[in-house]
């Protein structure tokens, strides 16, 4: 049984969100609290490799059951070797990014069957369930225009009709799950998001 906080960060490409969560640490940090932040994919050696092999602009051929797959996989290994001891510990951890861009990015805009991502998702997670996922919601156009050409991933060059399904996908899970989720206004400055997210730990997590 996890005695920490889990809180996720999810939302399209050039969102806002790593720097949300970034900030959100310091935040916590300043507080008195026990802070672990990571990312997906990635985090420990072995999903850091996956991701790698997720996000190269050569794998372009890639097959969308291949990818879900390796999300899962490099999901399993970072739950069970990262983020579920952090919390046995009792910290907060601080995702950048969890099984909710799963449903978004393989489900949603590649079609993958979500009975199926939830049946995998159950299984590489172990059962973890983020406590607060903020989703940072902003149009595709302004997300993807912060990214530039040349620094772009291969997800990040997919189109904008893809990146609107992910949005979407986005969305509906929070109209889901809106006991879990808090879909903050990315359109805001940096400092106006940043003081929503902190009102939500604040008031409602009593932190």
């Amino acid at each position: 049984m996890k005695k920490g906080l889990f809180i996720t960060f999810e939302g399209i490409e050039g969102c806002g969100k790593s720097t949300q969560a970034r900030m959100l640490k310091e935040f916590l940090i300043k507080a008195g609290k026990h802070v672990f932040l990571t990312r997906e994919p990635g985090g420990p050696k072995i999903a850091e490799e996956i991701r790698k092999m997720l996000l190269s602009v050569n794998n372009k051929e890639m097959l969308p059951q291949t990818e879900v797959l390796l999300y899962m996989a490099s999901r399993s290994q970072h739950t069970g070797e990262w983020i579920i001891p952090e919390l046995e510990k009792g910290k907060i951890v601080i995702s950048d990014r969890y099984y909710d861009s799963t449903f978004a990015y393989q489900g949603a805009a590649r079609k993958i069957d979500g009975k199926l991502i939830d049946t995998i998702r159950r299984y590489a997670t172990f059962g973890l369930v983020p406590d607060i996922t903020f989703l940072v919601d902003l149009p595709e156009e302004i997300g993807l225009s912060r990214i530039l050409a040349k620094d772009a991933d291969r997800l990040e060059q997919e189109s904008i009709a893809f990146h609107k399904k992910v949005r979407n996908g986005f969305l509906e899970l929070a109209n889901k799950e809106p006991e879990r989720f808090v879909v903050l206004d990315g359109n805001k400055s940096i400092k106006e998001i940043h003081d929503d997210v902190i009102d939500i730990i604040c008031k409602e997590l009593i932190i």
